[in-house]
C-alpha cells in the first residue's frame, strides 16, 4: 500500500470543495453516568422481578448449576459430519466446557481442542451460543450451539454448518455484544475502526433497565435526594411511554431492526459515535443508518431471526396507524406472558381494533368463530438464518403462507444468500440530502460489495467532491479496491487516511496489505512497523509484519515479530502457519516447523495449505503414509487446490505410483487449466512410459502456457530432434539455451552443438 502513489493522492484532492466539517458526536456512554441495574429494585421491586424472567434481561451470563438447562453428562456429544469434527460438552469441578476433536492419522484422536465457557449468549428461548474469553479479553464463539427446540437439542451455530466451520475462531464483535448485553466496560479507542474488539473484566450480565430508559445514575441521585420533587425525579430518567412515537419505536429499533443478517450493511454506525453511546430517546439516525434492498417488500419474503420491526412495518396494521402501532402495543417489555396467557393477550390485542370487523366477517360466514389471530396472520415460522429456531412472524398478513413455515431446511450457504444489486436508505427514509449522508449510501453500496462496481465509481465520486475529514471514509474506499484486487488504486486513499489520522489501526493496516499486494516490500514493513508502535499489543500487526518479513529472507526479525503476535494472541492459525514456513526452510528447525504447522492445523483443521506443506515436510523427513494421510485431508478440505494436487502428485511419482501420480496432475489442470508445471510433470510420466506422442502433446502445452518454462522447452526440443524434426527442434533448444539454469543451458546448447548450430 505506498511512495510513488503520493502524487495519486494529491490528483484526488485537487478539484475538491473545502472539507465538509461533521458532527463529533458522543463516543461510548460514560460508566459514571450508569448504575449497577439492581438499584432500581429499590423502588421498581416488582417490575424488576418480572423483569428477570425476560429473555432480555437472561440475554448474557455465566453459566452456573441455577441457569443450566442442557445435558452436559449424558446426552453431551455431537458430530458434525459435514467437518468430520466431535464435540463433547463437559462440566467438571463447577465449570463448564466445549471439547473438539477429530480422527487423524491411523484413527487416533487428534486436532483437540477444549475451552472453557466462560459466558452463554442468548437466554435459551430459542437459542444458546457459548463464548471462551482469551487471556487478552477477546471472546470466542465455540462452534455448538443449544437449540430450545424439540425439547433441546445441540447443533452448529448459524454460520458453521459447513466443511469449512470457524471452528472457535469467529470473535464477538461490539456490535454483537451492542444487543446482547448491557454496555460493557472496552479499552479506550478499542471502537475504531479495525480495533480488536476486547471485553476485559467482568461483562454485564443481561440487557438491563438503562437500555430502554438512559443512563441511570442521575435519576438515582435525585431519587435519593431529600425534597426532591416526582417531576424532578421523573424528568431525570427516559420513559419510552412519553416518547413521541418515532423516538419510542427506535428503543426497540435498535436491536430489532436488521432487514438481513446475510452479507448486507443492513446497518452503518456512524464514525463519529462509539459503538456503546446510543441513549434511548435520542434520533437513531444520529446513531446508525439503516439500509435495505432495492425495492424490497412482501414478495420478498425476507424472514430472519433478528428483523421483527423490519417485518412489522411492512403489516398495514402499521403502516395506517400513524405511529400509534408500537411494540409495546401487543409486548411488556418488563413482563412477558406465556402459554395460553400469551395467547389470550395477543389475541386480545388484535380485538382492540378490529372487534367490528370481525364480528361482520363471522356473520357473513366469511370467518370462523375461533380468535386465534396470532396463529394465522402472525404464524410462528423458522428463520433463514438461524434454521433451528421458530419464531412469530411480525408481518401481519391477511392470509396465512400456504407453505409448511416449520419445515426443515438446510443452513443456506454461498451465492445463494448473497443480493447484488443498489443497496437503499431503509431507515429514516428518505434519507436527509446532507455530505455526510452521501459519503455513507456511497459506502452501503461497497461495504459488502454488494453494489461495488457502480459503489466504486459513487464512493470516489463522493469523496472526490466532499474531502470529508474522517479518515475512516478513506479507508473504506480503499478497503473496496483492495477487494476488486485493485491495490494500487487504494494506496493513496490509505495514505490520505493516516494523513488525516495518524494513529488510525486500520489505515496504517490496509496501507501495509495493500504495498504486499503490489510488491512493495520494503512500504509494507514500514507501514506494517507503524501500526505495532501504535498499538504494541495488537496481534494482527505483528503478524503481518512478520509474514512480509518471512517473503524478503529476513529470519531473525520474521521470528521475532511472529512469535509476537503468538504471544499476544495464540488463536491465529495463519500466524503460526507462518511460523512454520520459516523454520521448515533450508537449515531450520523441522521439529519445531512440524509442531508450529500442526498447532494452525488444530486451530483450523481445513487449513488446507498448512496441511499441504505438512505433508512436503513429512516426506521430506521419511515419513511417506503420514505425508500421505495430510495431503489427502488437504483435498477433502480443498477439492479444488490445484497446488495441493500437484505437490502430491509429485510426491507420488517419486514412489513409483504412476497411474496415481498422473491423476493428481490432471486434478491440477482441472482446478487450474494454465498449470503448465502439470502439463510437464505429465509429460514425464509419458515419457518415460514410453508414449512419446503424449510427450511431446503435453511438453508443447506446457510451453504455450509459458513459453519461459525451460525445462519443458529442452524436453520438448530433445524429444522432436529424436523424431528428426530438426526445424521444430531449433526454437525450443534456442530458448533453452537462455534459461537462468545453467544444467538446462549446457544442456541445449550441447544439443545444438550436436544438431549443427
Amino acid at each position: 500500500m505506498r511512495s510513488r502513489w503520493w502524487r495519486a493522492a494529491a490528483a484526488i484532492a485537487a478539484g475538491a470543495v473545502a472539507a465538509i466539517p461533521f458532527f463529533a458526536g458522543a463516543q461510548s456512554v460514560p460508566i459514571r453516568d450508569s448504575v449497577d441495574s439492581r438499584t432500581c429494585a429499590t423502588c421498581h421491586a416488582k417490575i424488576y422481578e418480572t423483569y428477570q424472567r425476560t429473555g432480555m434481561a437472561r440475554s448474557f451470563y455465566r453459566p452456573q448449576s441455577d441457569n443450566v438447562v442442557e445435558d452436559y453428562r449424558t446426552n453431551n456429544r455431537y458430530f458434525h459430519q459435514a467437518s468430520g469434527t466431535y464435540f463433547t460438552m463437559l462440566e467438571r469441578g463447577g465449570k463448564y466446557y466445549q471439547r473438539r476433536y477429530q480422527l487423524g492419522f491411523q484413527g487416533k484422536e487428534t486436532n483437540v481442542d477444549e475451552k472453557e465457557i466462560d459466558y452463554v449468549m442468548g437466554s435459551g428461548n430459542h437459542v444458546r451460543t457459548y463464548l471462551h474469553r482469551t487471556g487478552a479479553g477477546a471472546l470466542l464463539e465455540l462452534p455448538l450451539a443449544w437449540y430450545a427446540e424439540k425439547g433441546g437439542y445441540w447443533a452448529m451455530n448459524p454460520g458453521y454448518d459447513k466443511p469449512d466451520q470457524p471452528d472457535a475462531r469467529r470473535k464477538i464483535s461490539y456490535e454483537c455484544m451492542f444487543c446482547h448485553n448491557a454496555y460493557p466496560r472496552i479499552p479506550a479507542g478499542s471502537d475504531q475502526l479495525r480495533a480488536e474488539p476486547l471485553f476485559p473484566g467482568a461483562s454485564p450480565e443481561g440487557i438491563d433497565c438503562q437500555r430502554c430508559h438512559g443512563p441511570g445514575r442521575r435519576h438515582v441521585e435525585i431519587a435519593r435526594t431529600a425534597g426532591a420533587s416526582e417531576q424532578a425525579i421523573r424528568s431525570a430518567i427516559v420513559n419510552p411511554a412519553r416518547l413521541d412515537p418515532d423516538r419510542q419505536m427506535e428503543i426497540c429499533m435498535q436491536c430489532h431492526l436488521e432487514t438481513t443478517s446475510f452479507p448486507f450493511p443492513h446497518s452503518i454506525l456512524k464514525y463519529d459515535r462509539g459503538q456503546f453511546s446510543y441513549r434511548a430517546g435520542e434520533p437513531l439516525a444520529d446513531f446508525l443508518l439503516a439500509f435495505d434492498h432495492a425495492a424490497a417488500g412482501p414478495a420478498e419474503d425476507r424472514f430472519q431471526i433478528v428483523n421483527s420491526v423490519y417485518r412489522l412495518r411492512m403489516s398495514e396494521c402499521f403502516l395506517r396507524s400513524s405511529g400509534k402501532l408500537q411494540c409495546t402495543t401487543c409486548h411488556d417489555p418488563h413482563d412477558i406472558p406465556r402459554g395460553e396467557q400469551a395467547a389470550r393477550h395477543y389475541n386480545g390485542v388484535c380485538l382492540e381494533c378490529h372487534t367490528g370487523a370481525f364480528r361482520n366477517l363471522v356473520a357473513a360466514g366469511r370467518h370462523t368463530a375461533a380468535t386465534a389471530c396470532v396463529d394465522c396472520h402472525m404464524p410462528k415460522r423458522r428463520t433463514a438464518d438461524v434454521v433451528h429456531a421458530v419464531m412469530t412472524d411480525h408481518y401481519i398478513q391477511r392470509r396465512k403462507p400456504e407453505s409448511d413455515l416449520l419445515a426443515e431446511m438446510p443452513e443456506p450457504h454461498g451465492p445463494e444468500i448473497v443480493y447484488h444489486g443498489e443497496v437503499v436508505p431503509y431507515y429514516p427514509k428518505p434519507l436527509d440530502s446532507t455530505g455526510e449522508n452521501e459519503l455513507y449510501l456511497a459506502l452501503a453500496q461497497v461495504r459488502e460489495e454488494n453494489n461495488v462496481e457502480r459503489g466504486l465509481a459513487q464512493f470516489s465520486a463522493a469523496i472526490k467532491k466532499l474531502r470529508p475529514s474522517r479518515a475512516e471514509f478513506y479507508v473504506e474506499l480503499a478497503d473496496a479496491w483492495v477487494k476488486r484486487s485493485q491495490a494500487e488504486n487504494a494506496i493513496p486513499l490509505y495514505q490520505e487516511a493516516v494523513r488525516r489520522k495518524p494513529d488510525s489501526l486500520a489505515g496504517w493496516l490496509g496501507l501495509g496489505n495493500a504495498f504486499e499486494q503490489v510488491r512493495h516490500e520494503n512500504d509494507a514493513v514500514a507501514a506494517f512497523r507503524r501500526a505495532t508502535e501504535l498499538y504494541p499489543a495488537d496481534a494482527a500487526a505483528w503478524q503481518k509484519l512478520g509474514e512480509v518479513y518471512v517473503k524478503q529472507g529476513q529470519k531473525a526479525e520474521a521470528a521475532a515479530a511472529l512469535e509476537k503476535s503468538i504471544e499476544l494472541d495464540g488463536e491465529v492459525p495463519e500466524a503460526h502457519y507462518a511460523l512454520a514456513t520459516l523454520r521448515a526452510q533450508p537449515g531450520g528447525e523441522p521439529d519445531r516447523a512440524e509442531a508450529s504447522f500442526r498447532e494452525a492445523i488444530r486451530l483450523q483443521p481445513d487449513y488446507a495449505q498448512a496441511r499441504m506443506n505438512l505433508a512436503i515436510l513429512l516426506f521430506r523427513r521419511n515419513r511417506a503414509d503420514e505425508a500421505e494421510y495430510e495431503f489427502q485431508a488437504a483435498l477433502r478440505a480443498r477439492p479444488d487446490y490445484a497446488l495441493g494436487h500437484f505437490n502430491y502428485g509429485l510426491m507420488l511419482g517419486v514412489l513409483h505410483r504412476v497411474g496415481q501420480a498422473r491423476s493428481e496432475f490432471t486434478a491440477a489442470l482441472r482446478a487450474d487449466p494454465k498449470y503448465a508445471e502439470a502439463h510437464q510433470e505429465l509429460a514425464k510420466l509419458a515419457e518415460a512410459g514410453g508414449q512419446a506422442d503424449e510427450a511431446i502433446r503435453e511438453y508443447s502445452e506446457a510451453v504455450r502456457i509459458r513459453p519461459e518454462l525451460s525445462q519443458s522447452q529442452l524436453a520438448l526440443g530433445a524429444a522432436l530432434a529424436r523424431r528428426g524434426n530438426l526445424t521444430e527442434a531449433r526454437p525450443h533448444l534456442n530458448l533453452a539455451a537462455r534459461s537462468s539454469d545453467p544444467a538446462i543451458r549446457e544442456s541445449a546448447l550441447r544439443l545444438l552443438r550436436e544438431l549443427g548450430q
